[in-house]
């Protein structure tokens, strides 16, 4: 009864949520799971009991499960979808000859009935009477015995079988670097309900929405394995395998062949473990006192990287606290497994055979993702790039930081992502970003979208109301929104009630529409002292332009011309002496201006690189 009452209190005083917009809500659930894992077979056993809290105005009827193990079964939507995307997860297939030419075979479909993946529901109740249930796929559908109510809490009751599959994507067993368990996506996970309805979306390799809520979760598995992920360990000093907190070595009973490992976690949106028999495990105290927990194989070759890679992983910690807000939890770990990096509740897994400088790139990109989708955990099936592309800025720039190259503070940190994204503008194959992530034509087209084209919404963002304002408004959407689930609306609001500027016109040609940015020197002719400058607007995209102008004499000044659509003026950003001159309306192609120079030598729109200008060609005018 302590550890219950504990437990909810830190999770009332530790997280509060504070989504000022009016009205907001969010369901609830609380979880509470024991598993036994069979590690000679890769099946498991458990129950779960849920207590689920509808906290919005409507009555519901049904409610949702993810079966995501299902996806990994020969003829599922996931195997389907390898089968006709025309360039498949390379993860996911397998390339062969077959009369000259190369054939990609879903790995999927080839899977053995001991290697698919599934979860099989029994015995499902609601308040302990049985409910009508479904499956469909990888989504359980459940038939109220009795409707939920507004305000009302329920408890749901399951047993559940289930088989890790072999190692495809994400989750599953034996990976090619010899993880034996990387357990994401493996229990039955309610679905999300929110202002937009249900997201019972299914599982075709692409992202994630959840519920918040807290866990309990006891796994069984054999002694000898080591278990990280999500959550505090409740029984330290039972279990051993370096979590102890005296130190002193845990002796098992002779006849002990199993261990029960005892993980809470509150308030998060996902749990997520991993186990193998030959981790080793080191932990060191970041700031704030955050437990950073390291968990990988003891292969020799690797073990330098991974010693070297914890003080990094501090100083990562500290970065993403200073720059975007603190991390709310007590502990995060870095676990080997997976089949590249993911993101999960204070954990990440990750492959380990790696470079120094992957090793450290690929945490700072999946630790990052705990403050843009743990904590801030938008709808990346929806909304991918607030996820995929906010990370990718951050972490970025705290690469500059923490493992910087000779030259790296004079780089732009954002340019290959500038240059993917105008590869994708000028390929003819890119679509919205307010696309579903599962709906894109080319994986290729949601690569660039999610991870670049959403990177430079920030990035260009910067450059729209200035790089100091752009830093503060991260604090703030983090601040306002943190534990809750923003929307992209959410994200432009900050940027207004930081900067001032009126934003709509940038969050709907950037991410509803295809629209491209192309601006262009068009003429440049002098008379008796004068200079005169013609710009001409070739893309639908609107603009605030920054035009540097240089003089055979060696001199220099820069001109501002505003998007009158913003209502706003940023701040100069050059050390040079700057000139605002009058507004372009967007439905003028043309922008005329003077100067009372002559002797224009080079005349450039945005110096500094961060307008996300599709033709760069058409920027520079150099005087013949």
């Amino acid at each position: 009864m302590k550890k219950i009452l504990l437990f909810s209190f830190f999770s009332v005083l530790g997280f509060s949520q504070n989504n000022p917009n009016p009205g907001y809500w969010q369901q609830h659930v609380d979880y509470k799971m024991e598993v036994d894992m069979n590690v000679k077979d890769f099946q498991y056993k458990g129950k779960q009991e849920l207590a689920y809290t509808n906290n919005s105005s409507d009555t519901l009827r049904k409610v949702f499960y993810h079966l995501y193990p299902n996806a990994f079964q020969p003829g599922s939507e996931m195997d389907a979808r390898l089968q006709a995307i025309a360039d498949p997860d390379k993860r996911m297939v397998k390339t062969f000859k077959k009369a000259d030419k190369e054939v990609k075979e879903s790995r999927i479909s080839t899977l053995k009935p001991d290697e698919i993946g599934y979860l099989k529901i029994t015995n499902f109740k609601q308040n302990g009477i049985n409910a009508q249930t479904k499956v469909v796929g990888t989504v359980l559908e459940v038939t109220l015995n009795q409707p939920i109510l507004p305000k009302q809490t329920v408890n749901f009751t399951l047993d559940f079988d289930g088989q890790v599959p072999l190692q495809v994507r994400r989750s599953g067993r034996n990976s090619e670097e010899g993880v034996a368990l990387s357990m994401t996506q493996w229990y039955p996970k309610m679905a999300e309900y929110d202002f937009e309805g249900w997201h019972a979306d299914p599982y075709i390799g692409r992202e994630f929405h959840g519920v918040w809520g807290n866990f309990d979760v006891k796994i069984t598995i054999d002694k000898d394995y080591t278990v990280g992920g999500t959550g505090y360990l409740q029984n330290k000093n039972e279990i051993g395998h370096g979590y102890q907190d005296t130190g002193v070595e845990v002796k098992y009973p002779k006849k002990t062949k199993t261990l029960t490992w005892h993980f809470v976690a509150p308030n998060v949106h996902d749990f997520t473990w991993a186990a193998d028999n030959e981790y080793i495990h080191d932990m060191i105290l970041g700031p704030n006192d955050v437990e950073l927990h390291f968990l990988y194989k003891n292969k020799k070759e690797n073990l330098e990287n991974w010693k070297n890679l914890q003080p990094k992983t501090a100083e990562l910690l500290n970065y993403f606290n200073t720059h975007v807000g603190p991390y709310p939890y007590k502990q995060y770990s870095v676990i080997q497994g997976g089949d590249g990096g993911m993101e999960y509740g204070m954990c990440t897994l990750i492959t380990g055979n790696r470079s120094f400088a992957s090793l450290v790139g690929v945490t700072a990109h999946e630790f990052a993702h705990s403050w843009f989708q743990f904590v801030l955990a938008s709808n990346e099936s929806k909304h991918e790039w607030m996820d995929e592309g906010f990370t990718s800025f951050i972490s970025d720039l705290a690469m500059q930081e923490v493992l910087p190259s000779k030259n790296s503070k004079d780089e732009n940190p954002f340019e290959s992502a500038y240059a993917n994204y105008r590869y994708l503008a000028n390929s003819g194959k890119e679509q919205p970003l307010s696309t579903h992530a599962d709906r894109y034509d080319y994986n290729m087209s949601y690569g660039i979208n999610a991870y670049s084209k959403g990177e430079v919404f920030l990035a260009q963002l910067g450059y729209i109301i200035g790089a100091d304002n752009l830093m503060k408004t991260l604090k703030r959407y983090y601040a306002d929104y943190k534990l809750t689930h923003p929307t992209p609306n959410d994200i432009k609001r900050s940027a207004e009630k930081v900067s001032g500027a009126n934003l709509d016109w940038y969050l709907v040609d950037w991410t509803q529409t295809t629209n491209t940015i192309d601006y262009a020197v068009k003429t440049v002719t002098e008379t008796n002292d004068k200079t005169q400058i013609t710009l001409e607007r070739i893309g639908r995209m609107p603009m605030p332009i920054d035009l540097l102008v240089v003089y055979e004499d060696g001199s220099q000044e820069t001109f501002y011309i505003p998007n009158t659509l913003m209502r706003w003026e940023k701040p100069n950003p050059y050390a040079l002496e700057r000139t605002v001159l009058k507004g372009w309306d967007w439905a003028y192609p043309t922008f005329t201006f003077e100067i009372a120079k002559k002797g224009a030598k080079a005349v450039v729109i945005d110096p500094s690189g961060l307008m996300a200008d599709v033709n760069l060609d058409n920027n520079v005018y150099e005087k013949p």
